[in-house]
């Protein structure tokens, strides 16, 4: 069906579950739009309750530019019985993204970047933000939940066990190839077992020759638990010291394997 703007509306892929006393449901759609729907010149104002929403992400996060692709739409969602809510959603995540109005502020790996590229490329691609749209985003969590700091690790032999997928996803919520020197991307994955419930949430940062970058937020919640074990990682490394694993470079997944710790956080989320 089209809109009044004669253009063809996507259907949202959508799936919940019920499961113990949490409701978990995801939501996935289209890219958000580069254009406005007042045409490729206009903006609409940023008092407009009916503004689009393309101009409703510029207008909020104030960002020079937003990534190539936002999946603005897309959401996970876990709510508990007692009211504990967890959400993941690409508005919250590009919000940790600085904006450059901090004059402070420069990127990590910029001068390094800069160096790997010619002047008139760096005039034109370099701009006073964080081009690698870096979010160290951890989740979306309301008032209902109690952190508590802990030094109990994530229970890994148990999430390795052999056990029924009850529920299973994998979201993207933005990611942009910055200018085709590499990539960065925020997803968010989950897994259901008989056993509880397992989230991933990763930023991947690969700029070629120059730095792979991961932060990831792993949540694990076993059924007899009043409690979900979050841990929080940023790893990081300058691809001169990551040459034995150049052919993993594009999987994450892999790529953990070898790159140094640089933080580590681990937290009790009660919900009771």
């Amino acid at each position: 069906m089209a809109n009044e703007y004669g253009v063809l509306r996507l259907p949202v892929d959508c799936e919940s579950l019920r499961f113990n006393d949490w409701s978990i449901n995801y939501e996935k759609s289209h890219i958000l739009k580069s254009m406005c729907h007042l045409g490729s010149d206009k903006c609409c104002d940023k008092n407009d309750a009916n503004r689009c929403d393309l101009c409703h992400y510029q207008h909020t996060l104030e960002l020079p530019h937003l990534p190539d692709m936002v999946f603005h739409k897309n959401k996970l969602v876990l709510q508990h019985t007692d009211g504990a809510l967890m959400e993941f959603k690409p508005m919250d995540a590009l919000a940790l993204v600085a904006n450059g109005k901090d004059s402070s502020v420069e990127v990590a790996c910029a001068q390094e970047w800069r160096e790997t590229r010619s002047e008139q490329n760096m005039e034109q691609k370099y701009k006073p933000f964080d081009w690698t749209f870096t979010s160290t985003y951890q989740g979306t969590l309301n008032d209902k939940f109690r952190s508590e700091p802990t030094e109990q690790t994530l229970n890994k032999m148990k999430l390795m066990q052999r056990e029924n997928i009850l529920f299973y996803h994998d979201l993207t919520l933005y990611e942009d190839e910055l200018h085709d020197h590499g990539i960065s991307a925020m997803s968010v994955r989950i897994r259901v077992m008989p056993s509880g419930f397992f989230v991933l949430l990763r930023h991947f940062l690969r700029i070629d020759d120059v730095l792979i970058r991961m932060h990831d937020t792993r949540f694990h919640w076993e059924i007899e638990n009043d409690y979900i074990l979050k841990e929080y990682i940023h790893r990081e490394a300058p691809c001169s010291a990551l040459q034995s694993s150049v052919s993993f470079w594009t999987n994450p997944d892999e790529m953990q394997n070898y790159l140094p710790v640089k933080a580590k956080e681990l937290h009790k989320l009660y919900f009771k």
